[in-house]
């Protein structure tokens, strides 16, 4: 394997990987939003009897900020 790389292709490596988890990060809120949509419309098929269970969307949550957090830290440390 090539030791000498091109700094222009580490940048390249390096907006690859930024637009790669900005895409995760897209995705897991894409994934949030349709099982809120899911939960929504599975209420309105509940008899009134039924307890509505509690969504936990916060586990989910700290996982997107962590995520974003991260994409944070690595915007701050990349250098120019």
């Amino acid at each position: 394997m090539e030791t000498n790389k091109n700094p222009r292709d580490i940048e390249i490596a390096k907006l690859a990987f930024i637009g790669s988890s900005i895409a995760a990060i897209g995705d897991g809120i894409s994934a949030l939003a349709a099982a809120l949509a899911l939960d929504a419309l599975q209420q309105n098929f509940r008899t009134p009897n039924q307890i509505r269970p509690a969504t936990d969307t916060g586990a989910t949550l700290r996982q997107l900020d962590y995520f974003i957090n991260e994409l944070i830290h690595i915007r701050n440390n990349r250098k120019d």
